[in-house]
């Protein structure tokens, strides 16, 4: 059965969020403990991402209500800049505050826009945001990356965070759909066993940002896994779409 809907994760899946945050921060305060030389730009960017994912499932297994994104990310970087002895008098508030509103401005990875944008043409199938997050967050990515997406749903719109199940079991009660008619899209293998948890098919699809040190292969516990990384159009979504429709 061709799905009739395919659900995406958005940050680090769609989106290449470090090629938006590292110009950024290159063009900020000096300070001894970041030497854009010595590539620390890169390492206190992927420090943020995954404070920022410590945090969502901190407070999801303690079963506490999602928080604004912007909040999160402040909270992260504020403790990451203290523990490099970065203070508000080298990074002031209005530095801070730049930097987390620079995840609302994204680039879609390259393999994106042409795999959507021909899907959308050729197919009857609905493109789908399903992230945590809030809705302002997604609507700004969506219109910084022209990602042709048919709608976005927010873990703050739906009220439950990935990986609870309800998440997906909301979403694809909100669009009329069963299980075996849905794929689910990401790169994040928390995110994919959820999903394939409530029986909705799932794609793994390899970036470079995401799921750091984690070795997924065939075999892993996903349906089609593709590979993302090295920046080129042929192989993330372009492959994924060509896998999950040779599979019907």
């Amino acid at each position: 059965m061709l799905p009739k809907v395919i659900f995406f994760d958005l940050m680090g899946t769609c989106c290449d969020w470090l090629s938006s945050l590292l110009p950024l921060l290159h063009t900020l305060p000096a300070h001894p403990s970041l030497a854009p030389k010595d590539d620390k730009f890169h390492a206190l960017a992927l420090a943020w991402r995954e404070g920022f994912f410590e945090e969502i499932h901190t407070r999801f297994n303690a079963g506490l209500e999602q928080e604004d994104i912007d909040v999160t990310h402040r909270r992260v970087l504020d403790r990451l800049l203290l523990d490099r002895g970065i203070g508000l008098d080298v990074w002031d508030d209005d530095v801070r505050v730049k930097l987390v509103q620079q995840w609302h401005v994204q680039v879609p990875w390259p393999d994106v826009l042409p795999a959507l944008t021909s899907l959308r043409k050729k197919s009857n199938v609905f493109l789908i945001v399903l992230a945590n997050g809030t809705t302002r967050l997604q609507l700004d990515i969506a219109s910084s990356t022209q990602i042709p997406f048919h709608t976005l749903f927010s873990s703050q719109l739906l009220g439950y965070t990935k990986p609870d199940p309800r998440i997906y079991q909301r979403a694809m009660g909100l669009v009329g759909v069963q299980p075996e008619e849905c794929v689910m899209l990401a790169s994040h293998v928390y995110d994919l066993k959820a999903a394939k948890g409530v029986g909705m098919r799932t794609v793994y699809v390899r970036r470079e940002s995401e799921d750091v040190g984690l070795v997924v292969e065939e075999g892993y516990g996903v349906d089609v896994l593709v590979d993302g990384t090295g920046g080129g159009v042929d192989g993330g979504f372009g492959e994924a779409v060509r896998r999950i429709w040779e599979e019907e």
